[in-house]
């Protein structure tokens, strides 16, 4: 979970009035035309590129207008298609955004006839398979916590910076004095996010203010659902101690006196903090930084759950996100919460379809709303263990709901019912007991065939409930950092080693036949799917060891979590998610072939290039 799920982070982001957009917008580029990204109605399929086989035919029909001109044939080392079956590839044909043939080169000429083409060997010494997707991240979130000075548990390897872990309170706190000396201007925000009290140690206003009395700091906590301020950042922002108490819940969340606001704590922060932090400047330089991250680690897919949306995000959105240079689709499914928290059950349905139809799938778009699917919430963060877990924690602490089990299950109705594909984020083992039960009684009241629901995050579950997941037809759609990240510390703290160890339980699914991908949560993980392939398949812990080795999976698995089977969660792997004729020619370029390269270099295979709907786009080297 992140803080764009929460209502007061997502009520100050509405409420934000920016004067100056306009001449933040003027002279930004003008939006493309030319993407294509149509959604067609496919029959049921498994994500085992079987869908492809009615695309193979020839290039008659609706296709054959979408590849126009003369065809470019790929010359590589090796082609990874992702479609089942042996298939000996180093070639690609494309025409316009389409491919028309894959296969050896004489393959491929002979599939071509006598249509005249030209010949690419850009590639011939490197490796090229479908474009990575990332099937879940937040762009505003990675935008704002990627803009500022970064201090977490781990590196982040950004386009232009690196910034190094710190692992210890030393470590974190000389970085935090670093970032201030920094500061020539001694009124200017200090804003840093990444703090984690499990390897930074505690913190509270006292201790910020030793840092500077004078200067405003505001340190966000890795989780993005946690703020601490010094004096001078509360006065800045006009909090006094009176406005704390007395609002319910949100005053139980926050602590005026030790600079500390979390979960509904934040609704009484936000709205100023926003200001601050959520400037034109420092959302476009985070966007645009956000998309030279994800190009250079291969992405050409992504989607963000639950969009954040505004008119004016929107306006940025289509300027950076949506721009011609953009090589990258940015997709966007409604928020099943905060709609119905808007407009109740009785209208949720017209305001989802009328945010839906902001930015509706269709010819020349790279910014859209998929259609028929809604994010729903279950339970709380874990990275902040608030998760739902059956046997508690092992300090006595409690974990929340997102939404309280029978509002989570009105919402599922009204949407299940309407034939909506739904996504719910659910962390805890007990978060999964209820999401499950509910399903399943939605689906003895409704039946439906292929209503890929999707698992959302998937950290703790039960063998019992996998076996539930596969006997209802659902998915799953996990993030494999949670294992690499947190089985350490969580094993000592909050969980103990064997429910640590089992999060993510990756290869159960598998075993089942679910199908199942994987997503960063940007900012919650890094948004690099070679590394989150790395994940699943290895489990090493920052500690050196295997956590959970029974639950580690097998590179064509994990490849497949990140390309074919993320595709098929969104009901796109009629389009992209594979290399077959017929579909977008989106491709990412390796150094080195994934399937021979030691299981544990994964992760360090150099990123060449990425192929958007059949244009070449070099990732820049350092």
């Amino acid at each position: 979970m992140c803080a764009g799920c929460n209502p007061g982070f997502r009520a100050a982001l509405e409420g934000l009035s920016w004067p100056s957009r306009r001449g933040f917008l003027k002279g930004a580029a003008a939006l493309s035309a030319t993407a294509t990204f149509v959604a067609e109605a496919v029959p049921p399929a498994h994500a085992d590129g079987s869908i492809n086989q009615s695309l193979q035919q020839g290039l008659g029909g609706e296709r054959a207008t979408e590849a126009p001109g003369q065809p470019v044939v790929f010359i590589a080392r090796k082609v990874i298609t992702m479609e089942r079956g042996p298939l000996d590839a180093t070639a690609i044909a494309v025409a316009g955004k389409r491919i028309v043939a894959v296969g050896t080169l004489d393959r491929v000429k002979a599939a071509l006839g006598a249509r005249a083409y030209t010949t690419d060997e850009s590639f011939k010494d490197k490796v090229v398979l479908p474009g990575l997707i990332d099937q879940h991240l937040h762009p505003i979130l990675g935008a704002l916590t990627l803009a500022v000075p970064v201090i977490a548990p781990e590196d982040w390897v950004l386009p232009k910076v690196v910034h190094k872990a710190a692992l210890t309170p030393d470590a974190y706190w000389a970085r935090l004095k670093e970032a201030e000396t920094a500061l020539t201007n001694p009124s200017e925000w200090l804003i840093t996010w990444g703090y984690h009290a499990l390897w930074h140690g505690p913190l509270d206003r006292t201790a910020l203010d030793k840092l500077s009395a004078t200067r405003p700091i505001a340190v966000w906590h890795r989780s993005c659902h946690e703020f601490y301020l010094n004096t001078a950042a509360l006065a800045a922002l006009g909090i006094g101690e009176a406005m704390t108490v007395g609002k319910g819940q949100y005053s139980e969340q926050a602590n005026w006196r030790e600079g500390h606001f979390w979960e509904g704590g934040l609704n009484l922060i936000m709205a100023p903090m926003l200001k601050v932090l959520a400037s034109p400047a420092r959302l476009a330089f985070g966007l645009k930084q956000m998309v030279a991250y994800l190009h250079g680690n291969g992405v050409t897919a992504y989607m963000e759950p639950g969009a954040l949306y505004t008119p004016d995000i929107w306006k940025l959105y289509e300027q950076i996100l949506g721009a011609p240079e953009t090589p990258m689709y940015a997709t966007f499914i409604a928020d099943g919460r905060g709609i119905v928290d808007r407009v109740g059950l009785d209208r949720a349905l017209d305001a989802t379809e009328a945010q839906i139809a902001v930015a509706p799938e269709g010819p020349g778009k790279k910014l859209m709303f998929f259609p028929g699917q809604v994010k729903l919430f279950a339970d709380g963060a874990i990275i902040s263990q608030l998760m739902q877990m059956k046997d508690g924690y092992l300090d006595g602490h409690k974990g929340e709901w997102i939404l309280q089990p029978d509002e989570l299950e009105k919402r599922a109705r009204l949407y299940w019912n309407a034939g909506y594909q739904i996504h719910t984020h659910v962390n805890g083992d007990l978060g999964l007991e209820v999401l499950l039960t509910i399903l399943e009684k939605l689906n003895a009241e409704h039946p439906r065939s292929d209503h890929r629901c999707v698992i959302v995050h998937f950290a703790n579950a039960t063998e019992d409930q996998i076996a539930r997941i596969k006997k209802l037809g659902a998915i799953v759609s996990a993030n494999p950092y949670y294992t690499v990240g947190f089985a350490d510390k969580y094993s000592a703290v909050g969980l103990g080693p064997e429910r640590a160890d089992m999060m993510v339980r990756s290869q159960s699914v598998l075993d089942r036949g679910i199908p199942l991908s994987y997503h960063s949560d940007l900012p919650m993980a890094p948004s690099a799917p070679l590394y989150l392939a790395w994940c699943g398949i290895n489990r090493i812990t920052p500690s050196g060891r295997v956590a959970g080795p029974a639950q580690r999976v097998s590179v064509d698995a994990a490849l497949r979590a990140i390309t074919i089977e993320a595709a098929y969660s969104w009901r796109k792997e009629d389009q992209i998610g594979s290399i077959a004729p017929g579909k977008i020619a989106n491709f990412t370029v390796l150094e080195e072939d994934p399937y021979i390269v030691a299981p544990e270099k994964l992760k360090d295979i150099p990123v060449t290039a990425t192929v958007f709907e059949g244009k070449v786009y070099p990732v820049a080297r350092g």
